[in-house]
């Protein structure tokens, strides 16, 4: 008899354009599982997630557009996976404020969100203080067995198992406890400055760059003496090529051009144009006809409704608000 496949889901912000950072960090390895063909996958666009960022409605629905666009232009197929937008589910807020009754303070004081606002000396919003609460209810809708995450991240899926563990402790068995499924081999990708890859940064090689915007990122990679190896070798540089080749063949190139940076920095380039190439084209073809984007995400939502819809249906009479 054949083994019922698990839950997996994953949700992102619409909050700016993927860099390759980002991609190698998480959205590869999205679609790898996918691909495995062992998981019902739930792929969803955080946008209630993103509204603690993002107050401008023009704004939103463009992000929202280009964050699906991206999801499917990196291969996650909505043949294959359910893709939907968070908002399009009530349930997730109804249950995060079910989730609120029986969580305390201190509890979501521990969150790195909050800790870091509060670090930051920022007024912090009830929905970033509150944002552990939704997250939870985000993965415990869908019956999820797995959360793909990075060691960083880990704790959003302590918090869904805690309250999964503390609900049924209460009302009677209600949840499935998710387990992190953690990115192992995921490295930090840097920047072009040295830093880790990030948007806030401003060092950051958009996934999908023109050809010319790879050339001028690329060119501008640190490569000073505190960022090169000892054997002449600019770390930043074979860091970053790395993700895209194998390593006999950068041992080969680096090794025929050691202390050549700009020989280097030109292999770099070309190596990510043609990965990024195919990326960018699959793009441009999906985004040319965005009422189908819109009708895809609706019937994810109508798929993931039907799921949703039925955890929290059992969660209403456990607490005993369903009369019937």
């Amino acid at each position: 008899m054949k083994e019922p496949k698990k839950a997996l889901l994953s949700g992102v912000k619409p909050t700016g354009r993927p860099h390759i950072g980002n991609y190698f960090g998480a959205m590869k390895q999205f679609v790898d599982l996918l691909n495995t063909g062992k998981y019902d996958c739930y792929f969803f666009i955080a946008d209630y997630h993103g509204l603690n960022l993002i107050q401008n409605a023009n704004e939103m629905r463009e992000n929202i557009i280009e964050l699906a666009i991206d999801y499917m232009a990196i291969g996650l197929d909505p043949k294959k996976c359910v893709l939907f937008k968070q908002s399009d589910i009530s349930a997730h807020t109804e249950l995060a404020w079910i989730f609120d009754t029986i969580t305390t303070m201190p509890y979501l004081m521990r969150a790195h969100a909050y800790k870091d606002a509060e670090a930051k000396d920022k007024e912090i919003s009830v929905g970033t203080f509150n944002y552990p609460m939704l997250m939870a209810a985000d993965i415990l809708l869908y019956d999820t067995d797995v959360v793909p995450v990075g060691q960083d991240q880990k704790q959003h899926v302590e918090y869904a198992r805690d309250t999964a563990q503390k609900f049924n402790r209460i009302f009677g068995e209600t949840f499935r406890v998710p387990e992190p499924f953690i990115l192992e081999d995921v490295k930090v990708v840097p920047g072009i400055d040295g830093r880790k890859m990030s948007k806030s940064y401003g060092n950051d090689i958009n996934l999908f760059a023109t050809d010319d915007e790879i050339q001028k990122a690329v060119m501008s990679i640190v490569t000073d003496s505190n960022s090169t190896g000892s054997a002449g070798i600019p770390t930043n540089v074979y860091a970053i090529h790395e993700l895209i080749r194998d390593k006999n063949y950068l041992d080969k190139l680096y090794t025929e051009k050691q202390g050549r940076y700009k020989d280097l920095k030109d292999a770099l380039v070309k190596d990510l144009q043609n990965f990024i190439r195919p990326l960018r084209d699959a793009r441009e073809k999906i985004a040319k006809d965005r009422k189908k984007i819109i009708k895809i995400l609706e019937k994810g939502a109508k798929q993931a409704r039907k799921k949703a819809d039925v955890t929290l249906e059992k969660a209403k009479k456990n607490i005993g608000v369903t009369l019937k």
